[in-house]
């Protein structure tokens, strides 16, 4: 508690004067802006400096560093020849660049804030025009096309944005392209030096498209791609990618079912394409596919109800150094990432350095969480007065309480009374008390917390050399007590031009990342929801407060039963810790052979840790229930951990290399460069190294130097020898991914009008079949676009583009673990044998017969601009088919293992998505940007699944698999009502039929009794976004939604199983439990039995689970059936005010005068309330009564913080 109030100080203190900073901050500029009416003449600062005999391109970078305002281009091999001697005072820019270039051949034009220098010789040229061109911000624009129409002739600009293009003719009119921007036509006469600048066009929604292997001009896209930029997603407060991708990307879902900080989210891109495959998308970084830190089996991660506390691929990469991200969506798009890119692909490109003088960037975020209570959404939880009715009531009606219960609360107090250890008086005085203790668990197991995050890059460069380096640091402190994440990033990228043939970049990151968490087994959140609010947590001394609890396996040899339980010190004597590091390396080489041909090679190597640790000590209840003896008492013979504690390690290590070479064409031909192709052909190398630790020891001394116990006599502690350390031995794993490939592609374009394109790519993995027909899969993909604005040629100012593209595809899916050949383990000496032995390694069964599993894709779409980009407007259709899709067959255990992985599914996924934007303001102070999107997906199993392949909690849960269903699909028992004799529950459960189900299997058995009630994952998703921008401030409103799920409601009458459990708290909803005939016609809620109760053994056993029935079991009694009822589903729509932003850019003309290119001050909200079914009482849409309770995602509160230098 200490601990934990130490904090909220300390946050409280931060925030204090963070937001005194801001304050200040707001008020100086505020001061600053109206003692300033207009910027001066010449915004540059007056410049003195003075040097002898330096070298003219260093002077020039101090002027322009002086200046601290212009930008000042020149070209290397025109200054480098000269040495100059200068002394200035006080000098504007324009007499410092006379004074550097006086006695040189060199001249300067001033455009804005860029000074531009260049050759006089070449303006004596008369057979061509020189020239360079920008952007914007003074950046060169790579690849820009300028076109002479009248001479039929063109160039493309270098990686400098310079040009040399040959005239014939005095004077020619110049058309400048570049994606992205708009075009430009430029008057120029020959001999002489142009500088041209290029606007952003706000027609295109997105200049360019980055696939990973090609950069595409989103003119000529033909496939499904949907580009957004970093800063567009952004989210104050958020520190993972993963949580800022919600209803960001259409045709992407995100399934959160943890609100615990850097929780992983399951990512599905269009449905699922597979049924035991892995159905997470692809992750690439900077063309690179990356892996996630622990190999984890699809069944884990497909499992609805898995938190991933280890993270996924890109759970290490800090989104301040992210530029965009490119999620890549159909066949088109996924072709050249082959086998691996079923489920989509997300391409996330990375900032790097831009010419010009260096610029450092800090940014800082200070968040605060709230913490759940139980007046959260009215959670309908009783209160303590409320729970100590509940007993008085069981008691009062002869209720039977479970054997081996905690005595604890009313119970224990009635106990004491009955006993003649209390009086009567003091029994009504102990009662009084506790009605009134109303214990906040919440409370004592979670805390607003406080995290902050920071992050400083440096960028810059020249036309040679440009880089970028930054640093990260994120600490972040989560509600639930002992639950942390510190996560330390470094990136360095280099980017050299040797020569205008040959280019090279250098890019290394790493990253460290340290969690802290509870066991699983603990969960405080399911605790605060389940425990009674009638136990106190501390004794009134101020220690802990302990009740006893039932052991797992009482001891013989000292008959103890019960050991004392308080979750505070189960908290303080356990723990999981993470600690994941990586770091990548990756080298560029780019040969410009010609203006149309280039070549490029990388390589690329990737080492990632990972180390989990599991802790149980010895005073908490894990050990002494395996100890069966309290902490400090002599343990029993009979104990399974004599001394210490328990420890588990799981460390895993994975080594990735990727080696690429590949040639790419980008050339316009025809007498009016009419003509584009667009080509590129390669090969691949992939391998991929895991090596995986797994053990648990008991012994363990974690406040003893880290030992372990190594004197425990055999002889005493049989049980703990025969039952444990004969049989502890490690789990060692070490596979090895092999992946060659080679692919092609192929655009062509006419004019403006259509792009045809065709992808292929083929990949050989050591994974599959020995017959070689089978380890090749051809991935291919055939797209078009046509351009119907300019094809029919319709003239229309308000019409700005309008772009109608289609593709067809085919790709594969590999299922990890799966051999050709039978893989053997080695084991060690058996004394029963006498030598040596060897079993088969788990997944090592052969599987020669393996096939890929195909995906057939097709996609069609519209994309429409309209008003100069005052409304955009896009639309798609997809339909996929996966055939030959993995699934298990279960065989005759006297094959030695139970299911065969087969192909033999057919799985189909379709859906559109419509996206719209609309700017219904804009003024020269005002504009205000609406935008929405909206994704309808709709999924089936066409085909059925074994017979005997799910149990009956798969169909319960959701996770088996159902012809002619959606995956995810949940089944119910049909609850028909409570019976009017003793208020049970009730359920067409075929008990009259049950000569219907003899002899059928558990799958027909299950669709025939048990009904659909939904799907775990929405139908539709999307956003509602809107920017409003007002001189310098600027408010962004994020809201989220989702239609077509369903869940269950938290489980109620679990404790009907073995009995209301003292130390357990009910539903308030058991208040309205039936109580005589005729309550049935207006509850629904069965009424409480015990096993005196009349008709009790009929609902605690169902009819199935016995003879003389001999088919599959239907339940195991009704108290389950009721939780896992119809009458227990509901809706899951909602409807999220996901990110609410304010953020103040203070005005150049303060800035100017603090010498600061940017500060921004920004004040977010996240996760600021739900509208969803008013059933959900204390719960959320995504939590469910599935699995056990989870934290939801919770309110957060940041100030930020952005600063230019």
């Amino acid at each position: 508690m200490q601990s934990v109030t130490k904090k909220r100080e300390k946050s409280g203190r931060i925030w204090f004067l963070m937001l005194l900073g801001c304050i200040l901050s707001i008020g100086t500029a505020f001061a600053q802006s109206a003692g300033t009416d207009k910027p001066a003449t010449d915004p540059g600062k007056r410049i003195t400096y003075q040097c002898n005999n330096e070298q003219l391109s260093t002077a020039i970078r101090q002027i322009e560093r002086l200046s601290g305002y212009y930008k000042i281009q020149f070209a290397y091999d025109d200054v480098e020849k000269y040495k100059i001697t200068v002394q200035l005072k006080d000098a504007s820019v324009e007499k410092a660049m006379t004074q550097l270039l006086k006695n040189t051949d060199l001249r300067y034009e001033i455009n804005g804030r860029f000074v531009h220098v260049f050759t006089v010789k070449r303006q004596t040229d008369k057979k061509t025009i020189r020239g360079a061109i920008r952007d914007t911000n003074g950046e060169p624009l790579e690849g820009a096309a300028i076109l002479n129409k009248a001479e039929n002739n063109g160039t493309i600009t270098d990686m400098e944005g310079n040009f040399v293009l040959p005239v014939r003719k005095e004077t020619v009119t110049l058309v400048i392209t570049y994606v992205g921007k708009k075009p430009l036509t430029y008057k120029a006469k020959s001999g002489t030096v142009v500088h041209i600048t290029l606007e952003d066009d706000a027609t295109l929604m997105s200049d360019v498209v980055v696939t990973g292997y090609q950069n595409i001009d989103r003119r000529h896209l033909t496939s499904a791609v949907t580009s957004v930029k970093m800063e567009d997603i952004q989210i104050p407060g958020v520190t993972n990618l993963n949580h800022m991708l919600e209803g960001k990307i259409p045709d992407l879902i995100v399934s959160n079912n943890s609100g615990e900080v850097n929780a992983t989210p399951r990512l599905r891109i269009r449905g699922s394409s597979t049924i035991i495959g892995n159905r997470e998308p692809l992750w690439v970084v900077d063309g690179i596919i990356v892996n996630d830190p622990v190999n984890l089996s699809s069944d884990v991660l497909n499992d609805p109800d898995y938190v991933n506390r280890i993270g996924n691929a890109i759970s290490g990469l800090n989104p301040q150094d992210i530029d965009r991200l490119d999620v890549l969506k159909d066949a088109a798009a996924t072709a050249l990432y082959g086998t691996r890119a079923a489920n989509g692909v997300i391409v996330i490109t990375t900032k790097k350095g831009r010419i010009g003088k260096p610029v450092v960037s800090y940014s800082a975020t200070a968040t605060m969480r709230r913490r759940p209570r139980y007046t959260d959404r009215k959670i309908d939880l009783m209160n303590s007065q409320e729970r100590i009715r509940f007993s008085q009531d069981l008691v009062a009606n002869h209720y039977i309480y479970p054997s081996n219960m905690p005595v604890v609360g009313y119970e224990a107090a009635l106990q004491n009374y009955y006993n003649g250890t209390s009086t009567n008086e003091q029994f009504q005085s102990e009662v009084a008390r506790l009605q009134t203790m109303n214990t906040d668990w919440f409370d004592l197991l979670t805390h607003d917390s406080f995290s902050h995050d920071h992050s400083v890059n440096v960028s810059g460069g020249s036309e040679a050399v440009r880089y970028y380096t930054s640093i990260g640091y994120t600490d972040e402190d989560d509600v639930i007590n002992n639950t942390t994440n510190r996560r330390y990033t470094a990136t360095a990228k280099l980017d050299m031009t040797l020569s205008k043939k040959l280019l090279l970049s250098f890019n290394v990151n790493g990253y460290l990342n340290e969690r802290e968490y509870t066991q699983d087994d603990l969960n405080p959140i399911n605790y605060a929801y389940n425990t009674s609010r009638a136990i106190p947590a501390y004794n009134a001394d101020g220690t802990y407060s302990y009740y006893l609890k039932p052991l797992s396996y009482a001891s013989f040899d000292s008959g103890t039963t019960h050991i004392g339980y308080n979750i505070l010190n189960e908290l303080e004597n356990s723990y999981q810790k993470q600690n994941t590091n990586g770091f990548t390396a990756t080298a560029n080489l780019r040969y410009n052979a010609t203006d149309w041909l280039n070549v490029s090679a990388i390589f690329s190597g990737t080492l990632t840790n990972a180390d989990i640790e599991g802790y149980w000590g010895e005073k908490g209840f894990y050990a002494s229930d395996l100890r069966r003896s309290e902490y400090g008492v002599t343990p029993p013979t009979d104990s399974m951990l004599p001394y210490g504690g328990e420890l588990s390690t799981n460390t895993s290590k994975t080594k990735s290399y990727t080696g690429r070479l590949q040639a790419n064409i980008n050339k316009f031909f025809g007498a009016e460069s009419q003509h584009y192709l667009s080509a590129s052909i390669g090969g691949e190398a992939n391998s991929n190294r895991y090596n995986g630790y797994l053990h648990t020891q008991r012994g363990y001394y974690a406040d003893r130097g880290k030992s372990f116990i190594a004197d425990i006599d055999p002889a005493v502690f049989n049980n703990y020898y025969t039952g444990f350390v004969m049989s502890n031995v490690p789990t060692l794993t070490d596979n090895r991914t092999n992946l060659l490939s080679a692919y092609a592609t192929a655009s062509y374009s006419y004019k403006d009008y259509f792009t045809v394109n065709a992808n292929t790519r083929y990949d050989g993995s050591n994974k599959f079949g020995s017959r070689s027909n089978e380890k090749l899969l051809p991935v291919w993909s055939v797209s078009g676009m046509t351009d119907l604005k300019n094809a029919i040629g319709i003239h229309a100012d308000w019409l700005d583009n309008l772009t109608f593209k289609a593709s067809y595809g085919e790709q594969g899916n590999m299922l990890d673990g799966q051999t050709p050949v039978l893989v053997l383990r080695k084991g060690s000496h058996s004394s029963y044998y006498d030598e040596l032995t060897s079993t088969v390694a788990p997944n090592g069964f052969a599987n020669p017969d393996l096939k890929w599993e195909k995906t057939h894709s097709t996609n069609v779409g519209l994309e429409s601009s309209f008003f100069n980009g005052r409304l955009t407007f896009g639309a798609e259709y997809y339909y996929k088919k996966t055939t030959d899709a993995f699934m298990e067959k279960p065989i005759s255990d006297i094959n030695g293992y139970t299911s065969y992985i087969v192909n033999s599914g057919t799985v189909i996924n379709k859906g559109y998505n419509l996206n719209l934007t609309v700017v219904p303001v804009k003024t020269e102070d005002f504009n205000w940007i609406f935008s929405t999107s909206f994704s309808k997906i709709m999924n089936e199993m066409k085909t059925a699944p074994g017979q005997e392949t799910y149990e009956l909690e798969d169909f319960l849960n959701g996770t088996a698999v159902v012809e002619g269903q959606p995956i995810g699909t949940f089944y119910s028992y049909k609850f028909v009502g409570l019976s009017p004799v003793d208020g049970g529950p009730l359920f067409d459960d075929w008990e009259d039929r049950q000569s219907e189900l003899k002899g059928l299997s558990k799958y027909d058995t299950y669709i025939r009794v048990l009904t659909p009630s939904g799907k775990r994952d929405p139908d539709i998703t999307g956003s509602i976004n809107s920017t409003f921008n007002y001189q310098s401030w600027r408010l962004g409103i994020t809201l989220n939604y989702s239609l077509g799920a369903s869940t269950r409601l938290f489980r109620m009458m679990n404790n009907f199983i073995n009995g209301y459990s003292a130390e357990m708290n009910i539903n308030r909803e058991l208040l309205n439990a039936w109580k005589k005939p005729g309550d049935e016609l207006t509850t629904n809620i069965p009424s409480t039995m015990s096993r005196n109760s009349n008709g009790y053994y009929y609902y605690n056993a169902h009819w199935s689970s016995g003879s003389p029935y001999e088919g599959t079991k239907i339940a195991d009694d009704a108290w389950t059936m009721y939780d896992y009822s119809d009458l227990r589903v509901v809706s899951a729509d909602y409807l999220k005010i996901a990110n609410v932003s304010l953020t103040y850019e203070f005005p150049k003309t303060v800035l100017s005068h603090w010498g600061l290119q940017r500060l921004a001050l920004t004040l977010g909200a996240t996760n600021l309330y739900t509208f969803c079914d008013s059933k959900l009482k204390g719960q959320t849409p995504t939590q469910g009564g599935f699995s056990e309770v989870q934290l939801s995602d919770t309110p957060t509160y940041t100030l930020g913080l952005t600063v230019n230098f």
